[in-house]
This record gives structure tokens, C-alpha cells and sequence, in this order.
């Protein structure tokens, strides 16, 4: 695999065919920080940032029709609010074993694997990366995440990664100059 940010043909053409963007969350739409916020009550209420270029980069992909989700091992109320307001259509959190919630989304979606793309950081992320039609490497992934992914961003994790890998769909679609006329607030 190619684990560059080198824009080849093969690349284009796998790019082209994605229907369904799936990604995990830490280190990957998010910069990976967990931060925990003690309370009086000895709860800890947990903060998750979200950049605002992969939001747009979410409503873009939303807007020209690709349908976005996620797989993550933990449980977070501040991404599902997040992820509701991307308005994506998979949202599988507290899965330890990514592969069952693959195997689940590929049925609801009607789609085999050479049309998802899926976005990753860490080792847990490799068996879906190995299968699908387009694996992405945040730009500061583990070693052996970058080795396995066909491509890997400029962009780190949390900060822009998601965008710069649905500008990579759309402009391989041939439909990004399209969607700037479309792009929403």
C-alpha cells in the first residue's frame, strides 16, 4: 500500500467510488486528548473538541450525497450530538471489535467494500482498513496504521484529516468545484 499523500490515478479511481465514509473518533476526528472534567460529585464529565474545517468537510459530503458514520470503542454524549448535527447516518459507539459494526453498516447501506472509505490512527482501526475500498491515515497515526493505508493526510487528527479525505472523494468525483456553491454555514 501506499502509505504517501501523493494523489496518483489509482488513488483517484478509488477515491471516486466511495459511497460511505466511516471513521474512527480519538485521534481521528477528534486530536485524541480525553479530557476529563472532575466534579464536586466525584463524576468526571468528559470534553471533546471538533474542528470546524472536518464539519464542513461532514456537510459536504452529506450535501453531495456520501454517507458518513463512525466506530469508536468509547461512549460519548458530545459525539453523538456532534455526530447528529453532521447528520451522520452511522453512529456505533462502545465497540471494542470494530468489524461487527462494518459488517452491520455495509448491509444497511447496501454497499461492498470497494465503495468506503475509512478513516484511522491506531491499531484497532487496521482490519477495517485492510478491507475496505479506500483506508486513510490521519497525517499522525501510529506507524503501522500509515503502512496499511492507501493514503495518509497532511492534516493531523482533529484538525482537518476528515476534510482533506472528503476533498480527496469529492475531487475525485469530479464534483468538488460543484460543491463550494453548495457549502453551508
Amino acid at each position: 500500500m501506499a502509505n504517501s499523500s501523493r494523489i496518483t490515478p489509482a488513488l483517484k479511481k478509488r477515491a471516486a467510488r466511495i459511497q460511505v465514509l466511516l471513521m474512527d473518533v480519538d485521534g481521528t476526528l477528534t486530536d485524541g486528548s480525553v479530557t476529563l472534567l472532575s466534579q464536586s460529585d466525584h463524576t468526571a464529565l468528559e470534553i471533546k473538541t471538533f474542528d470546524a474545517h472536518d464539519g464542513q468537510g461532514l456537510t459536504l459530503a452529506h450535501t453531495a450525497g456520501v454517507r458518513t458514520g463512525c466506530i469508536t470503542g468509547r461512549e460519548s454524549a458530545a459525539l453523538l450530538r456532534r455526530a447528529t448535527e453532521m447528520k451522520m447516518e452511522f453512529i456505533y459507539m462502545k465497540r471494542a471489535l470494530k468489524m461487527p459494526a462494518y459488517e452491520e453498516i455495509l448491509k444497511k447501506a447496501g454497499v461492498a467494500d470497494f465503495a468506503v472509505a475509512y478513516v484511522g490512527d491506531d491499531l484497532p482501526d487496521i482490519p477495517l482498513m485492510r478491507r475496505v475500498g479506500l483506508a486513510v491515515a490521519v497525517g499522525d497515526a501510529v506507524p503501522e496504521v500509515k503502512e496499511v493505508a492507501h493514503y495518509t493526510t497532511k492534516a493531523v487528527a482533529g484538525r482537518g484529516a476528515i476534510r482533506e479525505t472528503v476533498e480527496l472523494i469529492l475531487k475525485s468525483k469530479g464534483i468538488w468545484e460543484n460543491m463550494i456553491d453548495k457549502a453551508r454555514a
